[in-house]
């Protein structure tokens, strides 16, 4: 979402119409965000203060994903959770107890509200046996300033204490992908992927086989491209740009 469909606090042109065009035409569509801490309801409100106005059933969190992923491992399980809002609720919606011992899971996601203390803990649990499970992988932006780590600084972390690799739903798994394509009603090959960076949206879109647009008007750049051994389908600036009559018919 972050770049292809705002930029900060910002609307990034011509995203506003795209989704309407998206809606007057009844396309299916999901606003797919590897933040954990937003639930549904967050993302609809923060659209909604940039003009765009849409359903919660439009909203597909990794949080969500986590969720969906924990219940079909061990259906009413545990988990011992690092991280807030949107994760916790997804969480608990799917079934499952949360505990601050002897749980099935660590769960690790994004927060500002966690403590070393609770990063021993969950290296205690992991060591006596509970699985390790990221949202996402996302890296730190590597900005003056940032207050919160990206989920691949502490998981990095965890996993040097523990030994343990953790394993990753959120983009570019594609536990996340599929769910998002199921939720939709498509087949693989009826199946976009818009997105503004390389090494998530678009690897992710081409692992399981749907075509892949990358905006330029987040992460990656033009002069980026010739540094992956993949390439997206289609290149546009934004969103708006996209010729979605000439797009549908092919």
């Amino acid at each position: 979402m972050d770049g292809v469909i705002y930029s900060g606090d910002d609307l990034i042109p011509g995203a506003d119409k795209f989704i309407a065009e998206l809606t007057k035409r009844e396309v299916p569509f999901l606003f797919l965000t590897n933040n954990s801490q937003r639930t549904p309801r967050d993302v609809i409100n923060k659209l909604a203060g940039l003009g765009i106005e849409t359903e919660e059933k439009h909203v597909f969190t990794s949080a969500m994903a986590t969720g969906w992923f924990l219940a079909r491992q061990k259906p009413h399980g545990s988990a011992y959770v690092l991280g807030e809002g949107g994760l916790l609720t997804s969480i608990h919606e799917n079934g499952y107890s949360l505990v601050t011992q002897d749980p099935d899971f660590v769960v690790v996601g994004e927060g500002r509200n966690f403590t070393l203390e609770m990063v021993n803990n969950a290296v205690d649990m992991i060591l006596n046996g509970a699985k390790l499970v990221a949202t996402n992988l996302d890296p730190s932006p590597k900005k003056k300033g940032w207050n919160n780590l990206g989920i691949k600084a502490v998981i990095a972390m965890i996993e040097e204490a523990t030994g343990i690799q953790a394993f990753s739903v959120g983009k570019p798994s594609p536990v996340m992908m599929r769910v998002a394509r199921k939720k939709l009603g498509l087949e693989t090959a009826e199946t976009t992927m818009i997105g503004d960076t390389m090494t998530t949206d678009i690897l992710g879109g081409l692992q399981v086989g749907y075509r892949t647009i990358l905006t330029l008007s987040g992460v990656s750049k033009k002069e980026d491209l010739n540094k992956f051994a993949f390439y997206p389908d289609l290149v546009i600036e934004n969103a708006g740009e996209l010729d979605l009559d000439a797009w549908l018919a092919d």
